[in-house]
């Protein structure tokens, strides 16, 4: 689906901010900072309208947020087709690319009984095929 077609599937409204914002997340494999993503949208690029739309999209569903650490907070689109609401990630110790990858924890077996798990995460740390092969 195209930028517009998933806003509609959400009942948002096609934004500049918006459409620009899912475009740039589309066309890279990997996660992106906020950083990175700022500097994709150059002179569209304004600070209280991206928090925002970051803002609106996470509460959407159309994108989810992964925290690397304490200062690195990555995004990309939300593949629901593919890997479903509670998927892994691959952070890359040498490049820092983060890809979402499938398969998660099945929290609800984890959990004792009368417990009622509603997300988890899971960050995997290591090297990735890219940068184990110049080696």
């Amino acid at each position: 689906m195209n930028a517009i077609e998933l806003l509609k599937s959400k009942g948002l409204k096609k934004t500049a901010q918006r459409i620009i914002f899912i475009n740039i997340l589309q066309k890279n494999v990997v996660a992106l900072t906020e950083d990175d993503i700022k500097h994709e949208m150059g002179d569209l690029y304004d600070r209280i309208t991206f928090y925002r739309t970051i803002q609106t999209l996470l509460d959407s569903d159309l994108i989810h947020r992964i925290t690397i650490d304490n200062r690195t907070i990555k995004y990309a689109l939300n593949e629901v087709s593919l890997y479903g609401k509670n998927h892994s990630h691959f952070f890359c110790k040498k490049c820092c690319g983060v890809t979402c990858i499938e398969g998660g924890l099945e929290i609800e077996e984890m959990l004792p009984e009368g417990y009622k798990g509603e997300e988890s995460e899971l960050l995997i740390r290591g090297i990735c095929k890219k940068c184990n092969d110049k080696l």
